[in-house]
């Protein structure tokens, strides 16, 4: 079996630069166990976009997700080469998770400069529409760490790696060549810079250009949540300033590439989310230094990788970093209308960091895609420790490859999709109960939404073994006992509706 590597890589980052720094009423009660397996329709229906903080479906409901992150870091850099498949994505159903964070590699998209390998996308496609047919979204990310192979890492094709021919010294692994590999960080910074690459052509304008090609394959199609430009930006020489939020060469850079790539988008794709990252160190609590790309329909794509857990490898104190990353993503949004969703979190097996993360994102009222579905021979991991949830999707997705108790702590109850705004939810572990309120009030403002609109939540076998019974207050159930996504419809005149489920036998 494979054991893959734990990945607080943000964390790792903050702690080097600080320290260089120095029914209405009831519902039916459940009595029989419900059937395994997860409703086969998306979320909602797509293209996707923001309102305000919110992703909202194509009738303005909101959508709250619970995910993971699948994605092959070595060549073909496809998921299903690792064994990715129908069967996976049915397990991800089948325990409330509805979106997947589905890694795209700019080396594969683009081997030689303006080439594009559409086998490459195929792929890619197959993997998107596998999990479509499953009910579960897939936000395609351009994943990089540590730019290239020759820095131990993976993202760019060897022709964008611009190092002035500096050393790719020490071999450290990730994250430390970040800090101390001068040819590394010399790539980053002719990066950020667009410096011009083959052909005299600006990096990333060839970037940019590439997400336009890829852009132009998947739009318009069912079950796209969206694209993530470019994952933990990385500031280069100016990463220390960074931590304190004082890097502007860079910041400049990373503005003018999420500008550059959301034009690039928007010329094929007039509709699907833009999520933009900040640089990696705001994982950890650093300022959220990055800018919008400056189009419509925009996103922010953040982790959350306590700093704490990092030294301690425990959740205590993480109660003061994670609601710190979430205000900045909050401040992000209010300045920007960008929606929020948290893209990485985990890479561990510790039942409290888990959740902790988990509980504190449902305060913050924000989805999540753990990190990450499966090690799969992770080359940029800060140690050995395990981080998947199947530990090879190569083998059926059952007995000892699942991580039970970690499947256990992520696959809870969570609203899906709201027909107004939510206003708060939660699950208590303890007594296998979430609550949840909403008004009906639309998320963009534009009114209310009508008496029976349908509001969803997924409700995991797993936590409910013998059924469950809903309490409801302004909506009444209409999905079947049982079912793995409940469903309520607004009663007339409610302006708001509270929605608590638990198990049918205490």
């Amino acid at each position: 079996m494979r054991r893959p590597g734990l990945r607080r890589s943000a964390a790792t980052l903050l702690a080097l630069g600080l320290a260089s720094a120095a029914l209405v009423g009831t519902g039916t009660p459940a009595d029989a166990a419900p059937e395994p397996g997860a409703a086969t329709t998306l979320p909602g229906p797509g293209p996707y976009g923001a309102a305000g903080r919110w992703i909202v479906d194509a009738d303005g409901r909101v959508l709250i997700t619970s995910g993971v992150n699948m994605v092959n870091k070595r060549a073909p850099y496809a998921p299903d080469a690792v064994g990715f498949d129908d069967a996976d994505a049915a397990f991800l159903a089948a325990h409330g998770f509805d979106s997947v964070r589905v890694g795209v590699i700019w080396k594969a998209v683009e081997p030689e400069p303006g080439r594009y390998d559409d086998a490459y996308l195929d792929r890619i496609a197959a993997t998107v529409d596998t999990l479509a047919r499953h009910g579960v979204t897939s936000l395609l990310d351009m994943h990089q760490d540590m730019y290239n192979e020759r820095f131990q890492g993976e993202f760019a094709p060897d022709w964008a790696v611009l190092d002035d021919g500096l050393p790719a010294w020490p071999q450290l692994g990730f994250p430390t060549n970040q800090f101390l590999q001068p040819a590394l960080i010399r790539a980053y910074d002719h990066f950020l810079a667009n410096d011009p690459g083959p052909g005299g052509v600006g990096l990333q304008d060839r970037f940019a250009a590439a997400w336009g090609h890829v852009a132009a394959r998947f739009a318009g199609r069912p079950g796209v949540l969206g694209y993530d430009v470019l994952n933990e930006p990385w500031p280069g020489s100016q990463w220390l300033g960074c931590v304190l939020a004082t890097c502007p060469t860079s910041a400049a850079g990373l503005t003018a590439l999420h500008q550059r790539v959301g034009a690039a988008i928007r010329a094929q794709d007039p509709h699907t989310l833009v999520f933009t990252e900040p640089f990696s160190l705001a994982s950890a609590g650093a300022p959220m230094v990055t800018g919008n790309a400056g189009v419509a329909n925009q996103g922010l794509s953040y982790h959350l990788y306590c700093p704490v857990t990092f030294v301690t490898g425990a959740d205590a104190g993480c109660g003061y970093f994670d609601p710190l990353v979430h205000a900045n993503a909050d401040a992000y949004s209010r300045a920007t209308g960008a929606a929020l969703l948290v893209t990485e979190f985990g890479a561990t097996s510790k039942p409290d960091v888990l959740a902790g993360v988990v509980d504190r994102a449902a305060a913050a009222m924000v989805g999540w895609q753990y990190w990450a579905y499966c090690g799969c021979n992770d080359p940029t991991t800060a140690d050995l420790a395990e981080q998947g949830v199947v530990e090879d999707p190569a083998e059926p997705p059952t007995g000892t490859n699942v991580r039970a108790e970690k499947l256990a702590l992520l696959s809870v109850p969570h609203p899906r999709s709201v027909a107004g705004t939510p206003l708060g939810y939660s699950f208590d572990r303890a007594r296998h109960t979430l609550s949840l309120r909403y008004s009906t009030a639309r998320a963009d403002g534009a009114g209310t939404f009508a008496a029976g609109a349908r509001s969803t939540v997924a409700t995991p076998a797993g936590q409910y073994p013998t059924g469950y019974r809903v309490s409801a207050v302004g909506a009444r159930v209409v999905s079947a006992p049982n079912a793995a996504v409940l469903e309520v419809a607004a009663e007339p005149g409610a302006t708001e509706v509270s929605v608590s489920v638990s198990p049918a036998q205490p």
